[in-house]
């Protein structure tokens, strides 16, 4: 009864928006517009379903299903959750607009998991953390904990907007479907799903839309490279048109290189950010802290770098073509921008039922982002910040609805974000920037320096902040402070101050904690 009640209201309230939008006269997809009806019902009903498989109450099961994912579904979920909406939309804009060497994300995420998985997964595991951020409370305390929850939290939320946003503007081009209408279905059903199963319900549903992202973005490609003439011939207007960056790496001596220049050094700050910043993230940890055992911690981080990897490819393939593809030939005007580049291959160059098959990857990348994300902020909040600076004594299911309550909480939130603020992936990457800048070092720090202490973290953290801020922010307009050489004529620092900042922060932690030992012995990292 407790799964099917709400799925009977999910239902009604679909009928109902689907008679709203034919009372309206909208040029609505009909056939596509219901078989995403189906997806989600679906979906939602194996959300709920999940919460069945709990073995008891208790907090490691509602925030990591009880330390017992299978190797198998583990490795899904783990995919899953760095193949959203935004790696996906993003490879394909990235590879139409800045070229494919600007395409960072799928083998930089790949080697943070791969490193991540060789050196922090186990160690997270073996010591039995319910949290990324469990090693940092225990070095360095609760309130130290509390303020490096914020730009967790922010990376979070951001991070959710970013991809509520690409759906949204995919429904829109795919289906007919308003921007509104699509961010607020979406949305509201990942979180009431995962408001209601927890990590097992994004598991779950993780196996089902992961599969989805391969198959519909995998059938969309042999339709679209038909209509522009095939592989080779794609390749080849694709290089002469990028020239030095069709290329995924630039070249060793990149600084020489005419179409590289001070380019090249912002290309490997960028590339650092993503393969040490892809690490310190409370989705990656909590995936590696519901495996049982460190090995499979391991394992599963491994092969979803390999996923992570083939995924992006059919994204690639679909930013070349679009890329290449002549618009009027097919009835369509050129897409505004290279962000769109995604839904028009879909819409354009498939025919109706591959089209919804490939929204339906679409959707299925967003949410099984969307759940992931959500999760990993409500547990931190509830178990980082409530838990010890509100309530010490809570019980399991005072604790419970806390993590409910956030669930709601954040997902409405980061909603709103992609309703009303144009600029989120701007503010998403810079979130990506502070969780590099900031945690990184912070984490290495609290897991590896037996030494380091909160005097350590504080004088880091504060270093860090400094040089970051300093190289200004045009999303946030906070001009640069600082005189980093290397500035373009858009006024954009090329100079790799981020990474600058991080290792500062690093060294910072280390140098100060060793010369504060007598002010404030370091606390042992235990469980």
């Amino acid at each position: 009864m407790k799964t099917y009640l709400p799925l009977a209201i999910l239902i009604s309230i679909l009928l109902l928006l689907a008679l709203g939008l034919y009372l309206t006269g909208q040029e609505v997809f009909w056939p596509g517009f219901f078989a995403m009806l189906f997806f989600y019902i679906l979906i939602f009903y194996l959300g709920t379903y999940a919460a069945k498989l709990k073995k008891e109450d208790s907090t490691d099961e509602l925030l990591l299903a009880g330390r017992g994912i299978p190797l198998g579904i583990a490795v899904f979920t783990m995919s899953a959750t760095w193949v959203g909406g935004g790696y996906i939309n993003g490879s394909a804009e990235y590879t139409s607009s800045a070229g494919l060497a600007w395409v960072q994300a799928p083998w930089g995420y790949a080697l943070s998991l791969v490193i991540g998985g060789l050196f922090f997964a186990r160690k997270m595991r073996r010591l039995g953390f319910k949290t990324m951020l469990d090693p940092l409370a225990h070095r360095y305390g609760k309130q130290m904990t509390a303020i490096l929850f914020v730009p967790a939290l922010l990376g979070e939320i951001f991070w959710t907007a970013a991809i509520l946003t690409a759906l949204g503007t995919t429904f829109g081009t795919v289906l007919g479907v308003n921007f509104t209408t699509a961010i607020i279905i979406s949305s509201v059903i990942a979180i009431t799903y995962t408001a209601i199963g927890g990590l097992w319900a994004v598991a779950i549903t993780d196996v089902l839309q992961l599969s989805l992202v391969f198959l519909g973005l995998g059938l969309v490609i042999p339709f679209a490279l038909q209509q522009v003439g095939g592989l080779d011939l794609v390749w080849e207007k694709y290089q002469a048109d990028k020239g030095a960056v069709a290329a995924l790496f630039p070249p060793l001596d990149g600084w020489r290189h005419p179409d590289w220049k001070n380019a090249y050094w912002q290309w490997w700050d960028t590339a650092l950010l993503l393969i040490f910043g892809g690490i310190p993230w409370q989705v990656y940890f909590q995936r590696v802290l519901s495996a049982k055992n460190e090995k499979t911690a391991m394992w599963l981080s491994l092969c979803a770098a390999l996923v992570c990897i083939l995924a992006a490819i059919p994204a690639i393939l679909i930013g070349m073509i679009g890329h290449v593809a002549d618009w009027t030939a097919v009835g369509a005007t050129p897409p505004e921008n290279a962000a769109l580049m995604l839904p028009y291959v879909i819409r354009y160059l498939t025919n109706p039922i591959v089209a919804t098959i490939g929204l339906g990857a679409i959707a299925a990348a967003v949410m099984s982002s969307v759940d992931s994300s959500i999760l990993s902020a409500s547990s931190m909040a509830s178990w980082n910040v409530y838990r010890p600076l509100v309530k010490p004594q809570v019980t399991f299911h005072e604790l419970a609805k806390v993590i409910k309550r956030c669930v709601w909480l954040i997902g409405i939130a980061a909603t709103l974000l992609a309703l009303q603020i144009q600029s989120v992936y701007e503010l998403w990457f810079l979130c990506s920037d502070f969780v590099y800048v900031i945690l990184f070092p912070q984490l290495v720090t609290a897991l590896f320096d037996k030494k380091a202490n909160v005097y350590g973290a504080m004088a880091g953290f504060l270093v860090s902040l400094i040089l970051r801020i300093g190289g200004g922010d045009p999303t946030l307009g906070i001009p640069q402070l600082i005189p980093y050489p290397m500035v373009d004529a858009s006024g954009m620092v090329l100079f790799p101050f981020k990474t600058l900042a991080m290792f500062s922060g690093l060294i910072t932690i280390m140098l100060v904690s060793r010369f504060t030992q007598k002010q404030c012995p370091p606390t042992p990292l235990t469980a």
